[in-house]
């Protein structure tokens, strides 16, 4: 049998409520800043990674389709690193498909490293712990360590590949918020977070927001431990703000909203002026996360879909760990 071993991970993205962007270190994915996220737990990447002897090259599927040579290439010096750490040489067949759209904005990245580093690590013979799973992804991409450990994650930014790690702040049990996403766009976005993590440093806005990073996670810390939903909302939607600050006066700037956008934002704003518990946080794209409480979650989507420019909106609470498929 020419394929020596294969196995199949499943991970959920996250999304952060303080927000990473920028690198002290590019090469490792070593943070400017630690950050909060929440995993999602109704959306996924399923990745499958066999090892096979008779390959010249590693191949990748990627939502049934070969993507270009720039994203087989980040896989193939990801496996490279797994290949080293487990002493062999194979190359590897890399299937992946999310359930949700790639590239815009939801942190597909995240849970496709998150899966491929528990698929091609296992497959590859090694048993690593948590901690060591989450220090792999985030080589793959930085968000991906987030996605290893369940609910809702920390991510320590450290300063060396031994310090920088995410785990568990509370179990996905702990509090049932609820993301509620306003797609907005699934086109895949033309600047990804890796080239924007590069331009940080060029706006005269990112110190500010690193600096005070401390603070923002100490406030959303509290705020997710106490189930305080008004501090959780104003420092989310605060460090959000922030890191598009970043963005929109980088060198060169990154405008990542469109106008649906910024109607969702002013109109969760309103909700909430309005009685209602919810807060909007965006990534590195144009779609909203718009977080509430579970019980309110079915009217938070209503109004959202009746917005001009929402196609659609996808629904998660929080999300599992990274973990083995059982099929």
């Amino acid at each position: 049998m020419n394929q020596i071993a294969s196995a199949t991970a499943i991970a959920n993205p996250n999304i952060a409520f303080i927000k990473y962007w920028g690198d002290k270190d590019p090469m490792l994915r070593i943070p400017a800043n630690g950050s909060l996220s929440m995993n999602l737990s109704n959306l996924q990447s399923r990745t499958t990674v066999s090892y096979d002897s008779t390959l010249e090259r590693d191949e990748l599927i990627l939502d049934r389709k070969v993507p270009d040579d720039l994203a087989v290439e980040r896989v193939t010096r990801f496996l490279d690193h797994v290949r080293h750490l487990a002493g062999i040489s194979y190359y590897a067949r890399v299937e992946s498909e999310n359930n949700f759209p790639t590239g815009s904005g939801i942190a597909s990245s995240a849970s496709a490293f998150a899966a491929l580093s528990l698929a091609a690590s296992k497959a590859a013979g090694l048993q690593l712990d948590e901690r060591s799973l989450s220090r792999l992804a985030r080589r793959g991409s930085g968000s991906a360590c987030r996605s290893v450990p369940a609910g809702f994650v920390e991510w320590q930014s450290g300063e060396d590949d031994d310090s920088s790690y995410a785990f568990s702040l509370a179990a996905p049990e702990h509090w049932q918020l609820y993301d509620c996403i306003a797609i907005v766009s699934q086109e895949h976005k033309k600047t990804g977070s890796r080239e924007g993590h590069a331009l940080a440093e060029t706006s005269l806005l990112q110190n500010a927001r690193v600096g005070d990073t401390t603070r923002r996670l100490d406030l959303c810390r509290q705020a997710i431990l106490n189930r305080d939903f008004q501090a959780f909302a104003e420092i989310v939607e605060l460090d959000s703000n922030l890191m598009h600050a970043v963005m929109m006066t980088s060198q060169p700037r990154l405008f990542y909203w469109q106008p649906a956008t910024l109607a969702v934002m002013r109109a969760v704003v309103d909700w909430r002026r309005n009685g209602i518990p919810v807060c909007f946080t965006i990534d590195a794209g144009p779609n909203v996360h718009v977080i509430t409480l579970a019980d309110h979650s079915s009217r938070v989507i209503a109004d959202l879909i009746q917005i001009p420019g929402v196609s659609k909106v996808l629904v998660s609470g929080p999300g599992k760990a990274v973990r083995l498929s059982v099929e």
